[in-house]
Order: C-alpha cells, then structure tokens, then sequence
C-alpha cells in the first residue's frame, strides 16, 4: 500500500500537503522507518534550540514534538474506530487547546521521543493488522470523509511536515 494508490476521495483536500510528503514506500514500512529519522534528527538539534520559539506565539520544538504525539494518537484512534466499521462521525481536535495542556516545555526530550517511538510501535502494530480490505474502509473525521490507509500516510506526512518546518524555521 502506497501513498500514490489513494484516492481524492479517501481524504480531505487540506492532508494532501501531508500526503505527498509520504515516501512511496509500504505503509507500514514508512512509519517503521520515517520515525527513526525524525528521532535521529531532532537528537542532533542543538540543546538551546528546543525552547525556541521563531516568532511571538509559536510553538517550541518540544512543543512540535507533543503535538505529533497527541496528533498521533488521534489519527490511530480515528483508524481503529473506522477499521472496526464504527460508523460514528468523529470530531475535529484543536492542537493549540491541546498544546497549551501539554506543558511540553517542562518535559525532557528523551522522554518525549521515547514516547514518540512507543506510540510509534503501538500504530504500526494497529496498522500491520488491518487487512487490504480493512485499510479501504472509509468513515468521517472532522466533518470529511477519510479512509483508514489514508490516516496511515497522514500521520507519516504530517511527522515529514514538521520536521521540514524544524530545519526552516528552527534551525
């Protein structure tokens, strides 16, 4: 399963920026692989840059680095609701409200990104048990239609996304 074998209606125009960021690699390979990156590259930023802030309101790195937590398990939980045929529309999450409860500034990086890859491993053992037929399935997230393989590259994407933001804007 590759990102190039969804299709426009498998998601919402605004992930397809995430989407596209995806390696067209298999599913579960690339969020096998594409969290080790980003763990290897955020363990090389300098110390002083992860409590900066680029401009009045932005989020830190260890901000960014909560958010892809958090937003990480929505996604997941967004898939397994759709995968077990919930038929239930789900709601939208607004990460600033979530950003501002997670209090990342005053946690250690290593227990973020050790978090991270724990997250990591439980979505990849989620998606290595969907079947073909499963990873199809489409239900509604924030209002959109979205399929369960779709989530998969999202959550890939939407790490990419940030880490390009990182060297950007951080770096």
């Amino acid at each position: 399963m590759k990102p190039s074998q969804l299709s426009d209606t498998e998601f919402a125009p605004f992930y397809q920026t995430y989407i596209s960021l995806a390696n067209e690699a298999d599913l579960v390979e690339e969020l096998e692989i594409s969290v080790h990156e980003f763990i290897k590259f955020v363990q090389n930023i300098p110390m002083d840059k992860f409590d900066y802030r680029y401009a009045e309101g932005k989020w830190t790195i260890k901000d960014i680095i909560q958010h892809l937590i958090d937003s990480e398990r929505v996604f997941a939980y967004r898939a397994l609701r759709i995968a077990r045929n919930d038929k239930t529309p789900l709601p939208g999450f607004e990460e600033n409200d979530y950003a501002d409860e997670a209090y990342a500034n005053d946690r250690k990086l290593q227990e973020m990104l050790t978090e991270l890859a724990l997250v990591r491993q439980s979505t990849i053992m989620l998606f290595k048990n969907f079947s073909e037929e499963v990873l199809l399935r489409t239900g509604t997230a924030s209002d959109r239609p979205v399929s369960v393989r779709a989530l998969g590259f999202i959550i890939i994407g939407h790490q990419k996304h940030h880490q390009k933001v990182f060297q950007e804007r951080y770096l």
